[in-house]
């Protein structure tokens, strides 16, 4: 599952030893460098991060299907291509073949000859058709639907498709990049797990020779680490990043074979072959541990029967990995083989080589389903053969010329790779995208998080503006509050107090809707809130999504008109009540109407965020002080003018002179004592004028009265108390009799 497509022959039958090569034998390789994290990594690159990067590079197309492949759901796909088939291929062979008359047109149907031709036809075969009809309809829809299904935000914002394409490229390539690194790190462990180990004093005495003879003459100043598994019976060998793999059953191989066969995976080591192959894994390595399962099993069990099985129920990954990500492949994969067979020719071992293809149809095994199914693209044994008939410089005669075949051997590959314009554009291109990306994720952290929309919000409210405050609600809230004039026109009065030291001390996101929870200070009180917010739709500049509080004002119900939050009126209803007034967070001074006969202690109210309703409007008029006095004068004003009359009862006044059926000749009043009255508020301009028992006033009546013994003088005296209304009438407190 996590190992590199197999670089290295197939078992070859084994054959009578050869005498041992006339090469003079090669120092053994130093020890490992405990300090080199990538020891016995090839010569020829400046760095371990260009040899990485060579090699991950090197192969896009086989890069490309394993990113297709995997990332855009392929074998999900597949599965749906196939129900969606079967389910409208049903429709249509059952639609078919019931309503196959109405598929003819009625002017051809009624032609002669033609028509009844048609609809034999159409009876016959229309179940067919519409069955192919709708299996292939069902299968497209089917296919299409998992690939367009992620993108479908991309209708409405088409820079969710790139941002989406970048994101998933990014991801991707970490994971490639991750995996190859790791691989190629932990490479000596997982040999050993895979039951590779050290070559014995005997071994090393055969092979190392071998190995450092072919290096030499590959002009390689270093060479892998060479490892052994037991296996006498598959000859095999196999290159990785930092070591060669052979199998005990190569000990039974003449040394130009041997030579051969580990020239041919030295080329495959000092290319980075296995690197690249590693990074294609990484980049898929969602699907290589889904085929992983289904590979094993074929493996372990080969039989029809359980390949049949297998097949059943992992085909999508089957189909995916052998129409998709092999084809990708191959193309490098062939180049690859072919470069190596030209560098054992280049050594000297053509005849090595060709004693090994002759006898074996293939030159290489996978170690994994995954190697199995992505190397088996080796380009068929007969070509290659051919290809070692062409002629090459002589390696022990024409030094000169096979020392610039190596040269262009090794080094084409690693320019190829590293310095040519393809591979400056891509890491050009991934540059840029990273430096975009970069930008836009600064944006999107700097104006368009929920951080932002808060702050936004309370920068506003500082700044007195209300528009701009009520700006950064959402759009549905602002549709309820309606005019929002008047709500602005409170926040900019001057009385007006906003929260100060706004801090977002948290953020708690669900999906498109956050809550924020901020600190604050209102009257001088330290103070906690939690804000509701939600995610535009819309994104801004089609790229940034940003947010809205999603929380309507609190709300100051209606009470007694006329009210003024920070002097601006709040409009009276059709009742003659206040109507409810919307308010955003801070402090409001809340009045009422102030005339000659009462006033009104203005009170402060708090909005807090989140809250919903405010108390506290309720105001008390009060009566002015001098407003007793002026309602004195107006009492006495009356009075003065019920004397006046001279008339035994004076009309509208409290006072009067009972004559007892006597006729009144002549009377005059006079006020005596005029009486203590006492005011009572029954509404901001009006009050009850009344007078207790004690402090009633005193008038006189002096006059004669005319009866049947003549004119007789009187003086009477009468107590009298005020009762009426007393009301502000064009701004002057007027005084309305009326009883008590």
């Amino acid at each position: 599952m996590d190992s590199a497509p197999q670089r290295g022959p197939d078992p070859a039958p084994p054959v009578t030893p050869a005498a041992p090569s006339t090469a003079p034998p090669v120092a053994a390789p130093p020890a490992d460098d405990a300090g080199d994290r990538f020891a016995h990594r090839p010569p020829g690159y400046p760095s371990a991060l260009v040899w990485l990067r060579a090699g991950i590079v090197r192969d896009w197309r086989g890069v490309l299907g394993a990113f297709i492949a995997t990332w855009f759901y392929v074998p999900l796909a597949l599965v749906a291509a196939v129900w969606g088939g079967l389910a409208l291929g049903l429709y249509g062979l059952v639609a078919g073949g019931t309503r196959s008359d109405e598929a003819v047109p009625a002017l051809l149907r009624d032609a002669p000859l033609v028509g009844p031709l048609l609809e034999a036809f159409a009876a016959q075969s229309g179940g067919v058709i519409g069955g192919f009809a709708g299996f292939a309809l069902g299968a497209l829809v089917g296919f299409l639907a998992i690939l367009v299904l992620p993108w479908r935000n991309a209708v409405d914002e088409p820079a969710n498709l790139f941002t989406g394409l970048v994101g998933m490229v990014v991801a991707a390539a970490l994971v490639g990049v991750l995996y190859t690194v790791g691989r190629v790190l932990l490479e000596p462990w997982l040999l050993g797990v895979s039951g590779a180990r050290r070559l014995s004093r005997r071994e090393a005495e055969r092979l190392r020779p071998l190995l450092s003879d072919c290096a030499a003459r590959l002009g390689l100043p270093g060479e892998p680490r060479l490892l052994i598994e037991d296996d006498p019976v598959l000859t095999n060998a196999r290159a990785y990043a930092r070591h060669v793999v052979v199998s005990t059953a190569v000990l039974d191989c003449t040394d130009e074979e041997i030579a051969a066969l580990l020239s041919h995976e030295l080329v495959h080591w000092r290319t980075g072959d296995e690197v690249t192959s590693a990074f294609i894994r990484g980049v898929g390595l969602p699907l290589v541990l889904v085929h992983a399962l289904p590979a094993w099993l074929m493996r372990r069990f080969p039989h029809p029967a359980t390949d049949f099985v297998v097949f059943l129920f992992f085909w999508p990954v089957l189909l995916t990995m052998r129409y998709l990500v092999v084809p990708c492949h191959r193309r490098d994969a062939r180049a690859a083989e072919y470069r190596a067979d030209a560098g054992a020719v280049l050594a000297g071992h053509r005849e090595g080589l060709r004693s090994m293809l002759e006898r074996r149809r293939s030159f290489e095994t996978g170690r994994s389903g995954w190697d199995e199914a992505v190397c088996a693209t080796h380009p068929p044994s007969e070509l290659r053969l051919d290809r070692l008939d062409r002629p090459v410089p002589d390696p022990m005669t024409d030094r000169a010329a096979t020392a610039r075949g190596l040269d262009e051997l090794f080094g084409g590959t690693t320019t190829t790779a590293v310095g040519t314009r393809r591979a400056l554009l891509l890491v050009g291109a991934l540059v840029l995208v990273s430096c975009l990306g970069g930008g836009l994720t600064a944006a999107q952290w700097a104006f368009f998080r929920p951080q932002a929309a808060v702050s936004d919000y309370f920068g506003a409210l500082a700044d007195h503006d209300g528009r701009e405050a009520l700006e950064r609600l959402t759009p549905d809230v602002r549709a309820e509050l309606g005019d929002s004039g008047q709500l602005a026109r409170m926040v900019a009065a001057k009385d007006y107090r906003p929260p100060t030291d706004v801090s977002v001390t948290g953020v708690e996101r669900d999906g498109d809707e956050a809550v924020a929870t901020v600190a604050y200070t209102l009257a001088g009180e330290k103070l906690t809130a939690e804000v509701p917010l939600r995610r535009d739709d819309q994104a801004t500049l089609g790229l940034f999504h940003g947010w809205h509080i999603d929380a309507a004002p609190a709300t100051l119900p209606g009470g007694p008109a006329p009210l003024t939050l920070n002097g601006v009126p709040v409009p009276a209803g059709e009742d003659g009540l206040a109507v409810a007034v919307p308010l955003l967070p801070g402090a409001y001074t809340v009045a009422g109407e102030s005339n000659p006969l009462s006033e009104t202690p203005a009170r402060v109210l708090y909005v807090v965020p989140g809250q919903q309703s405010v108390s506290g409007a309720e105001l008390t008029p009060t009566l002015r002080p001098e407003a007793h006095a002026a309602a004195e004068r107006s009492v006495r004003s009356y009075l003065d003018g019920c004397a006046a009359q001279a008339v035994a009862v004076p009309q509208g006044c409290p006072f009067r002179y009972y004559t007892g059926g006597s006729t009144v000749k002549k009377i005059a009043w006079k006020i005596t004592r005029y009486p203590t009255i006492e005011l009572t508020l029954t509404g901001p301009t009006t009050a009850r004028v009344s007078t207790s028992y004690e402090a009633q006033g005193s008038a006189q009546a002096t006059g004669s009265t005319v009866g049947y013994f003549g004119t007789t003088p009187f003086t009477e005296n009468e107590t009298f108390g005020v009762s009426g209304v007393l009301s502000v009438v064009d701004g002057t407190l007027t005084f309305q009799p009326g009883d008590d």
